[in-house]
């Protein structure tokens, strides 16, 4: 049986002969395909398309499908479509120059400072000491509620928090604060805007939900969106923060990539629920991040099980058992946090004040506290 590297080296080997229509040049030494790696049998590479050549993205893709899924030992091909700013410019190199393909296997880091193409280094949010995501591979399993909860308890712990509600199709936290009828202060036009954030329940807050009217819909594509959240990363008056929490959309689109491109972050945390369904999006959204180079702090498991109001001693498992744990061990990270459903949670989600603070006393709220500390003692903030 072939090696990984041997994998790896057929795998560069079925990629060379692939050319640009134009020039005739190889995909590989025009830097167009790169950061080249296996993953057990799944190739993995980057596109990373110049504007002039996105003509030829479906063929090249095809392509690639064709000559790696021809090799043995490969059941699967995957394309990360890179953003047109990372694409390297279609320059003439003397013979014989080394061309860094990033083909180390494991997998070089997406989007990090410095990765091959001389995509833009991430930048640090001035004030901002640590910027920690929350993140799900589908909706519904309360990535939000986790987010907002989770910015409260570290903010009643002591610390300056911010909150950037970064899903920009469904933003629940203006709700969940008790903002949705404010408008934040903007100063300035174009690159010189300045927005001021909403001071909520302890933190500061921005979100597109503060920007738009109620029912009215976000149809952006992803350049506008990767826009949108940069201006809320940089031109937002932040001040001094210990912590920036960042509620992702669910999934692994242009939001998580253009976060994980613009920002140095502390870590990321997965949340699921302990259904299958839940759990297999949940990995590609933590397999996601690794290979961004993210750093995956670890498992939230929420909806662990429903506590009746009336029966607060009892626990019904309506959606399993041990998901959570079982997605934590599989990525060799912390269970972080096992959260139940409680009436209070749904009633501070929808009244604006978290359960975290409107019913400290709740399992959910001392559950989420606990969840507070266990960052922090990953991710110092002093």
């Amino acid at each position: 049986m072939a090696s990984a590297d041997q994998v790896l080296d057929q795998a560069i080997a079925a990629l060379e002969p692939l050319r640009d229509a134009g020039s005739g040049r190889s995909l590989l030494e025009l830097q167009w395909i790169r950061q080249v790696r296996v993953q057990n049998s799944r190739v993995v590479f980057r596109l990373a398309l110049p504007g002039f050549a996105g003509s030829q993205r479906e063929r090249i893709a095809a392509e690639a499908r064709s000559a790696l899924l021809a090799l043995g030992g490969i059941d699967d091909v995957q394309i990360e479509l890179a953003q047109p700013s990372e694409a390297a410019p279609a320059k003439s190199q003397a013979p014989g120059h080394s061309h860094d393909h990033s083909h180390s296997h494991g997998g070089a880091p997406i989007g990090a400072a410095g990765h091959g193409g001389g995509g833009p280094e991430r930048q640090a949010i001035p004030g901002v000491k640590q910027v920690i995501a929350v993140s799900s591979g589908k909706g519904g399993v309360g990535k939000s509620t986790v987010a907002v909860n989770l910015a409260c308890a570290l903010a009643a712990g002591g610390l300056r928090v911010g909150l950037l509600d970064a899903d920009i199709y469904g933003p629940n936290a203006p709700t969940m604060l008790g903002v949705a009828d404010r408008t934040p202060e903007v100063r300035g036009e174009g690159a010189a805007q300045v927005l001021t954030p909403i001071e909520s329940c302890g933190i500061a807050m921005v979100s597109m939900g503060l920007l738009i009217q109620e029912n009215q819909p976000v149809i952006w594509r992803g350049p506008m969106l990767n826009g949108i959240i940069r201006q809320f990363l940089y031109q937002v008056e932040w001040g001094e923060r210990d912590v920036l929490v960042v509620d992702l959309p669910p999934g692994t689109g242009d939001a998580q990539l253009s976060l994980a491109q613009a920002v140095p972050m502390a870590g990321v945390v997965i949340v699921t629920t302990p259904q299958q369904v839940s759990l297999q999006d949940a990995r590609r959204g933590l397999a996601m991040f690794l290979q961004m180079g993210v750093p995956v702090l670890g498992v939230v498991e929420n909806m662990t099980a429903f506590i009746p109001p009336d029966a607060p001693d009892k626990r019904y498992e309506l959606f399993g058992r041990g998901g959570g744990q079982r997605l934590a061990e599989e990525a060799g990270v912390p269970l972080l946090a096992q959260l139940p459903m409680e009436l209070a949670v749904v009633q501070g989600g929808d009244g604006g004040r978290p359960a975290v603070l409107s019913a400290p006393e709740s399992v959910t709220a001392q559950a989420f506290r606990a969840l507070a500390e266990r960052l922090l003692s990953a991710v110092p903030v002093a």
